[in-house]
């Protein structure tokens, strides 16, 4: 028993180490460079990944997370801060940050792209104080072989999520859980 209540405090205090030296580099980004770093993983996916140029396209919205750092054991924590574009111009700048127990391990950096296919989608994101993924609106990661056979004229209303840029072990990615909430960046 003791060896469990140990094993869960240094686990706690991992994922705590983790947001606390991670939360101060993010939130000391501008907003000049969030949108920079926004726009470069952007394109990088749609340059890697056709099928996010073209849900781009057509896309009410898309809300880009250049990095995000995951890391933990037992527990884990992630975090990052990024942009929303809609028709190519900034809407808003937001973060993002999960805390999960489980079987877990390691250290990871990623991003990931939200795409908006609707206002209606939208709207929620504008009018919720923080909102975590899984609620609504409906959401479906689109992963290797589902880009491939995914065209602009199979998708319907909803979020499309893409990652990117993995580097690092840990195993597994999910956003399940995750709450996105706006921030107001220094200029």
């Amino acid at each position: 028993m003791l060896y469990f209540t140990t094993l869960r405090t240094l686990a706690v205090s991992l994922a705590t180490a983790l947001l606390i030296t991670s939360a101060p580099h993010a939130k000391a980004e501008s907003a000049h460079e969030m949108q920079r770093s926004a726009r470069e993983a952007l394109q990088e996916l749609y340059r890697t990944t056709p099928a996010a140029a073209a849900i781009g396209e057509k896309a009410a919205g898309i809300l880009v997370f250049p990095e995000i750092i995951k890391g933990g054991f037992v527990v884990a924590a992630q975090y990052g801060n990024g942009v929303l574009f809609k028709r190519g111009a900034v809407a808003g700048y937001y973060n993002t940050s999960s805390a999960s127990f489980g079987l877990q391990a390691g250290v990871q950096k990623f991003g990931y792209a939200l795409f908006f296919m609707t206002e209606e989608d939208l709207s929620y994101l504008g009018s919720s104080a923080g909102w975590e993924i899984g609620a609504l609106p409906s959401l479906t990661v689109v992963d290797t072989g589902v880009a491939r056979s995914l065209s602009t004229t199979t998708l319907q209303k909803g979020m499309y999520a893409f990652f990117f840029s993995q580097r690092g072990l840990m195993g597994g990615l999910s956003l399940q859980g995750t709450k996105i909430t706006r921030i107001h960046p220094d200029k």
